[in-house]
């Protein structure tokens, strides 16, 4: 790990996954983690591996399925190489998941042991959901947890309590049938409520 400017140890992310939506809602995320830096995108597993072997990363979150090469044989070749020995690899596929693994993956500490863990994934959806049906309110807390903040930060953004924050999230996800609050980020992105960040 390179170190930050406060001496602490910066844990380097590289994001492997064919959608950009799924790219855009984990560097959301992860960008908003202190001691977390996102040092670049890949699309397919090819470009994954080059990428890999570019930033030589602390960790490489890589989907399973994608076209080219998969993230299995992308997998592979990185284990392979005596040079990436370093880099850990999260798989990222579509089995089950609570908002709490999904966190998990955004502590430091967790994220360090992290390798060939199971991340669940929303499936693709046809038509992004329809926010309209959201209060005001609603809409700012999905918005809030979508940049990566947690109900205290955002009971303290909004000047409410953390347990209206959590009821908020709740009601949004309830309206928009999110079945977690990993699906409710990528909904505010397929919804344009929160603009993917460019690379």
């Amino acid at each position: 790990m390179k170190e930050d400017g406060r001496g602490g140890g910066t844990i380097r992310v590289a994001l492997v996954d064919d959608q950009a939506l799924m790219r855009a809602g984990f560097r959301a995320l992860l960008d908003a983690e202190d001691g977390v830096e996102v040092v670049g995108e890949a699309a397919d597993g090819e470009q994954g591996v080059a990428l890999v072997r570019a930033q030589v990363p602390d960790i490489a979150l890589i989907d399973v399925q994608m076209p080219v090469m998969t993230g299995i044989e992308a997998t592979r070749r990185i284990a392979a190489d005596p040079a990436l020995a370093a880099v850990r690899v999260v798989i990222l596929t579509n089995y089950g998941l609570d908002e709490y693994v999904f966190e998990a993956l955004l502590s430091p500490s967790v994220t360090r042991t992290l390798i060939g863990e199971f991340v669940a994934r929303p499936p693709d959806r046809a038509t992004p959901p329809d926010l309209d049906r959201l209060t005001r309110r609603e809409r700012e807390v999905t918005a809030l947890a979508a940049h990566g903040l947690t109900n205290e930060e955002i009971a303290a953004h909004m000047v409410i309590s953390p347990f209206t924050a959590k009821t908020h999230i709740s009601r949004a996800m309830t309206k928009l049938g999110a079945r977690d609050r990993a699906q409710l980020v990528v909904f505010a992105y397929e919804s344009g409520l929160v603009a993917p960040r460019r690379t």
